[in-house]
C-alpha cells in the first residue's frame, strides 16, 4: 500500500474556508452586502454558473439580486438596468454573466458598470489600477499581501491563484513564475499580482520559442491558455508548484456523460513530480466564486 502523502492543493476547502470567514465578516457589521447578477439567454453553461454563485451568496450571508432576461433583450435594455444598479445603494456589486449574446457588445455593457461595484474586476480603470506598479516617489503604496486592503476589484480567477498559493504556504517573493497564456481574464493579471508579490515573472504564449524549457525553469507555474493537457511532465521541474486554470472537456467512453473535465496540465504526469499541483476539477474554480464573493463583501466595507 503506498504511504505517499497528497500533494494536492484542495481548492474546495480553501474555498469552504474563505465562504467561512467572509459570513463572519458580514455578521460583524451592520452593512449586508448585496450582488446583482443579470443573465441574458438561456445557455445552460451560464445558468449553472448563476446557481452556483447564488448558493455560494446564501451560504455566507451576501444578498443576491438575479436579473434575468430572453435572448432578445436589447442591449439599451440591459444597458438601462446596470444604470439603475449602479444607482441603488443596496447592491454593492454588478456581474454581468458571460457570453452575451452576439449582438450585444460585451464591452460597451462591462464598461457601464461603475468601477466600484465591478465585483469581477473587468472594468479598463481596475484594470489600470492593477496594472500600476507604484513604484514612482510619492506614489500609494498598496499591502499586496492583504486583498482585502486593496481600494479596487482584482480580478476572480488571477486573485483565488495567489490565494491558493498563499493559503498552501507557497513564498512568492523571488521566485521564478511561468505564466502559460496571455488573455486579459487571466495571463494578464496573475502575471500582474505575481509581479505585485515580487516574484520574477516570464509569460509563455504561442509564439514562444522553445517552451517547455521556458516552463522547465519556473518554479512556480500558472496555466491558462485553453488546451487540453498540454504541460507535459517533462515541462515541470522537481517540486515546482503547478496551479493549472484551464477546464476542458474530453471525449471519454467509459465516462457516463461521454466526457471528463481536464486542465490544461497532464495532471496524472505532472502530478509525479510537482511539488504541489490543483486538482480539475476541485482546484482553481471553487476560488473563483470565493473570490467574486470576497470582491463583493470587500465593496460592501467601502461604499457603506
Amino acid at each position: 500500500m503506498s504511504t505517499k502523502i497528497s500533494n494536492d492543493i484542495d481548492g474546495k476547502a480553501i474555498a469552504s474556508t474563505i465562504r467561512a470567514e467572509l459570513k463572519e465578516r458580514i455578521a460583524a457589521t451592520s452593512t449586508q452586502p448585496g450582488l446583482a447578477v443579470i443573465l441574458v439567454g438561456s445557455r445552460r453553461d451560464s445558468q449553472t454558473y448563476v446557481r452556483m454563485k447564488k448558493k455560494a451568496c446564501e451560504e455566507c450571508g451576501i444578498v443576491s439580486f438575479g436579473f434575468d432576461y430572453p435572448d432578445t433583450a436589447t442591449e439599451a435594455e440591459i444597458l438601462s438596468k446596470v444604470q439603475e444598479l449602479n444607482e441603488d445603494p443596496k447592491i454593492h456589486g454588478i456581474l454581468v454573466q458571460l457570453p452575451l449574446p452576439s449582438h450585444m457588445n460585451e464591452n460597451m455593457i462591462m464598461e457601464a458598470v461603475h468601477p466600484s461595484k465591478d465585483v469581477d474586476g473587468l472594468h479598463p480603470l481596475n484594470t489600470a489600477s492593477l496594472c500600476s506598479t507604484g513604484t514612482h516617489v510619492g506614489a500609494e503604496k498598496i499591502d499586496w499581501k492583504d486583498m482585502a486592503s486593496v481600494p479596487f476589484h482584482i480580478p476572480c480567477t488571477p486573485q483565488g491563484c495567489i490565494e491558493l498559493l498563499d493559503r498552501s504556504g507557497v513564498e512568492l517573493q523571488g521566485k521564478h513564475a511561468v505564466v502559460v497564456g496571455r488573455s486579459n481574464l487571466v495571463g494578464l493579471p496573475v502575471s500582474m499580482l505575481l509581479m505585485h508579490r515580487d516574484a520574477t515573472v516570464t509569460i509563455v504564449h504561442s509564439k514562444t520559442v522553445d517552451a517547455p524549457s521556458v516552463v522547465a525553469k519556473a518554479d512556480i507555474v500558472i496555466a491558462a491558455v485553453g488546451r487540453a493537457e498540454m504541460v507535459k511532465k517533462e515541462w515541470i521541474k522537481e517540486g515546482a508548484v503547478v496551479i493549472d486554470v484551464g477546464i476542458n472537456s474530453v471525449d471519454d467512453a467509459t465516462a457516463k456523460r461521454g466526457y471528463r473535465l481536464v486542465g490544461d496540465v497532464d495532471y496524472t504526469e505532472v502530478k509525479e513530480v510537482a511539488g504541489m499541483i490543483t486538482p480539475v476539477p476541485g482546484g482553481v474554480g471553487p476560488m473563483t466564486i470565493a473570490m467574486l464573493l470576497r470582491n463583493t463583501v470587500n465593496s460592501s466595507m467601502r461604499l457603506s
